[in-house]
């Protein structure tokens, strides 16, 4: 089994910022907005360089969205910048109206996304957003794993023309996808060749799939592990070809089962290739104010977790 080493922990909305520097380097028609919180979006260094093309809206998300959607009229590339709750919830009309329905050209960059917001409690950690922005005719919506694929992420989108969400976190996780990779939306990352049972994770929890399948090795059990970073559109082909082989799959995602990656992976199988399911997230629930890895062990959204469903599913497989 390959094994996959953290290079050193980093949050991902860091990867985000690095990502948008370099963009403010490369293209003159990137801009920025942001909703009075330039330290949490790590937007700092592109304001610096290109002051010009910044935008401080303030505590007014939903004109924020308005505005980047004006902005495209004019042939920029806005990357809009607040919480994830803020992102979607709080401006949900606006997204729907004037970005998705209109096609327009906006990056909505998301961060302290779910339960690993931690200490900011419930009101803060939302574990609705992929699947209100999913469901969106027209819209991206990426959740990279790590820093490395956060900053490329970043950068690819910039050459995606049409409306994306592109969401990531505040704490420091395992950095361990490569540094030069080039990020392909749509297409699945197969991460470790399994037979047995198929992993598929999206953001936080891929790093945690991959300690499960470890765990899974040493109880004689292989596991595939695919990296599931876009979300819609998703990869079907990627995803059908690892369960005709592994005949059972556990989806694992820091968001709520309704709704999230689980249910679009259940509708393709549903569609095309039933097979035993079992889902690791978060189950109509709202969270509360903990440390991240306190929350992610109450709400069981870990190695340990994984590797429960993964041999639950294997039983089910062999009935």
């Amino acid at each position: 089994m390959k094994i996959y080493t953290d290079s050193g922990k980093k949050d991902t909305r860091s990867g985000f910022g690095a990502g948008l520097e370099e963009l403010g380097k490369k293209n003159p028609n990137v801009v920025a907005l942001c909703a009075d919180l330039i330290g949490s979006l790590k937007m700092d260094n592109f304001i610096k360089n290109h002051p010009e093309r910044f935008f401080q809206i303030g505590i007014a998300e939903a004109n924020m969205m308005g505005i980047a959607a004006g902005l495209t009229i004019g042939g920029k590339i806005p990357f809009t910048g607040t919480f994830a709750n803020f992102s979607t919830g709080r401006v949900y009309d606006q997204i729907r109206q004037s970005i998705a329905y209109s096609g327009k050209n906006v990056k909505i960059c998301a961060s302290h996304a779910g339960l690993t917001l931690g200490e900011d409690g419930a009101t803060h950690q939302i574990l609705e957003d992929i699947g209100l922005m999913k469901m969106l005719p027209g819209m991206v919506v990426i959740n990279p794993c790590d820093y490395n694929q956060t900053k490329a992420a970043t950068i690819a989108i910039a050459d995606y023309n049409g409306p994306v969400y592109l969401r990531f976190g505040r704490p420091a996780v395992a950095n361990f996808t490569p540094e030069d990779q080039v990020f392909e939306i749509g297409k699945a990352i197969h991460l470790i060749e399994g037979t047995d049972v198929t992993i598929l994770a999206t953001g936080h929890l891929v790093w945690e799939s991959l300690q499960a399948a470890k765990a899974l090795e040493e109880k004689g059990i292989a596991a595939e592990v695919i990296n599931i970073h876009t979300i819609k559109p998703l990869d079907a082909e990627a995803i059908l070809n690892s369960v005709r082989k592994t005949g059972c799959v556990v989806t694992a995602e820091e968001h709520n089962i309704i709704g999230g990656l689980g249910e679009s992976v259940a509708r393709v199988l549903a569609t095309h290739h039933p097979v035993p399911q079992e889902f690791v997230g978060t189950n109509d629930t709202f969270g509360e104010s903990g440390t991240p890895a306190q929350l992610m062990e109450k709400y069981g959204l870990n190695a340990e977790a994984i590797v429960q469903a993964s041999e639950k599913v294997l039983a089910r497989k062999r009935v």
